[in-house]
């Protein structure tokens, strides 16, 4: 079968609401044309008739985002240019670009993610692999850009373990390294200086449980936040353990942390390896342990990418932009010259 050959396919939604049609199409159809830019189909309706051409595999998931869209828009959802954004991503549409991807989209589909105050559904095959991987291995590793859901997905899935009773606390972990800034300069205590690189894990835990739920689980030692630092020396049972931003740990603070893995615990490992604010000179523990542990069992591997994102969609051609002018910069950098004998040969 030639799955790039052209087709067409003929789509009847029913029950035919015309104020839902009219949400799904959008003003001046800028919905269609959202969906017609991302998967290159054409899509023409009348009505609830809906027909849509294209490549096999894009008409056909055209047709299957339209219906997820049209079953929102029956249950009063409002849509706009986010809602259809998030709804393309859920699909995988953009594996379409890239046959390499599809088995990452393979994996069953995930149960949602329920907490106290918001369920959580993984968009997209990645974030769906990501976590099927979460829930069924002790040490998980999420690497890619900002945006990608690695850390708020973690955070979902460890909240779920601890309202089910599987963990008995949750820690979020940081290390104290943040763009290039000096703890030092920063005023107040150390908890100050490090409260405001925490804030994405605190805004997590806020939607999910609520505040007052969150600050007497603070109070009580349930859910603990901290800098990598204060690792050091402990063994985690029966925990729930994130490690983010890893890509601003040494080697040696990588070994410490995952070394603190005790029985019953699940750690998860979140970092971008684009983004890495070390010393110059300093190797990451994160890509230092992608080298070392991609092998091992038990032990999974998720890799996020720009398509992957699912903030704004500027968000995503942002980041292939910086990695595209990243990839020239370094093709046109002198190689430094080594001498073959002595102190200065290559090692």
């Amino acid at each position: 079968m030639n799955i790039t050959s052209q087709v067409q396919q003929v789509l009847t939604l029913e029950p035919n609401d015309p104020k839902s049609l009219a949400t799904l199409c959008g003003q001046f159809d800028e919905h269609l044309r959202q969906i017609e830019q991302r998967l290159s189909v054409d899509i023409r309706n009348r009505g609830n008739l809906f027909e849509i051409r294209g490549e096999t595999l894009a008409v056909n998931a055209a047709g299957a985002v339209l219906k997820s869209l049209y079953l929102e828009a029956l249950e009063g959802v409002s849509l706009n240019s986010e809602t259809i954004h998030l709804n393309l991503q859920q699909a995988g549409t953009d594996t379409l670009q890239d046959s390499s991807s599809m088995t990452s989209s393979a994996v069953a589909p995930v149960a949602l993610i329920r907490t106290k105050k918001a369920t959580i559904k993984p968009r997209g095959g990645n974030q769906q692999g990501y976590v099927h991987a979460v829930m069924n291995n002790d040490i998980n590793f999420g690497i890619g850009p900002a945006g990608t859901g690695k850390t708020y997905l973690a955070v979902a899935c460890a909240v779920q373990s601890l309202m089910n009773e599987e963990v008995q606390r949750i820690l979020l972990v940081r290390p104290a390294v943040e763009a290039g800034e000096k703890l030092g300069f920063l005023p107040g205590d150390l908890a100050q200086k490090i409260d405001p690189y925490l804030r994405p894990l605190y805004d997590a835990l806020y939607e999910m449980l609520g505040v007052d739920t969150v600050t007497k689980m603070i109070e009580r030692n349930i859910i603990e936040i901290a800098p990598l630092a204060y690792m050091r020396g402990r063994t985690l049972n029966d925990a729930y353990i994130i490690l983010d931003e890893s890509q601003n740990t040494t080697k040696e603070q990588m070994k410490m942390f995952l070394t603190r893995i005790g029985f019953g615990s699940t750690a998860v490992i979140t970092g971008d390896a684009t983004q890495i604010d070390l010393p110059r000179g300093v190797q990451s523990g994160l890509t230092h342990a992608i080298r070392v542990l991609e092998n091992v069992e038990g032990i999974s591997f998720t890799y996020f990418q720009s398509r992957d994102i699912v903030r704004h969609p500027l968000v995503q051609k942002i980041v292939d932009a910086y990695e595209s002018c990243d990839g020239e910069l370094k093709s046109i950098e002198p190689q430094p010259r080594h001498s073959q004998s002595g102190d200065n040969a290559p090692t």
